[in-house]
């Protein structure tokens, strides 16, 4: 059985929106081996509809960073959207119409983890639905004062704390897994 991980960078203030124009400082050999253990024990990749558009249009064309290009075009993906009629990124399914239930159908037939990588409206909407197994945060020593964050205007969650660690350059690398509930 499969489990969804969500994965953000994420200020101290909440910010997920445009990671690249502060989290680069932060970048480190420790960041990268938790972002690389994710790439490898990812049986999918879950994404919404926007992430989707952002990351396919980007990937299938990019000259940069070949590695994760060749990973993420050959990786099977999953788009929840109940807009998008057609996907035409290799390897992607939509996941339309009851999307709770067929997330459950494709947690239990998944070997490995659908990891996840910003959709901030989408993990909330995941939470809601009890379908998050675990959130990763890698929390960033730096207020960026404005953008999206991560919940807002979200209901309570209570959430237990799975693993900490603190990086050399004050990044916090968070795992939180739903309580039961």
């Amino acid at each position: 059985m499969g489990k969804i991980i969500s994965s953000f960078f994420i200020s101290l203030d909440g910010v997920v929106e445009s990671p690249d124009q502060w989290h680069f400082p932060y970048w480190s050999d420790e960041m990268g081996a938790v972002v690389e253990a994710g790439m490898q024990s990812a049986a999918g990749f879950l994404m919404g509809r926007k992430l989707y558009d952002e990351w396919s249009s980007y990937w299938t064309t990019t000259d940069q960073d070949q590695d994760a290009a060749r990973a993420l075009n050959d990786t099977k993906k999953y788009v929840v959207t109940n807009s998008l009629e057609k996907a035409d990124w290799n390897n992607t399914t939509i996941i339309s119409g009851d999307v709770a239930a067929r997330l459950r159908e494709l947690k239990e037939q998944v070997e490995g983890d659908l990891q996840m990588s910003g959709s901030a409206t989408t993990v909330r909407w995941l939470l809601a639905n009890g379908l998050i197994d675990e959130l990763s945060l890698l929390v960033h020593p730096i207020v960026v004062g404005h953008g999206r964050r991560l919940f807002e205007d979200t209901q309570t969650y209570p959430l237990k704390l799975a693993k900490s660690e603190t990086f050399k350059t004050g990044v916090l690398n968070l795992t939180y897994t739903p309580v039961a509930g």
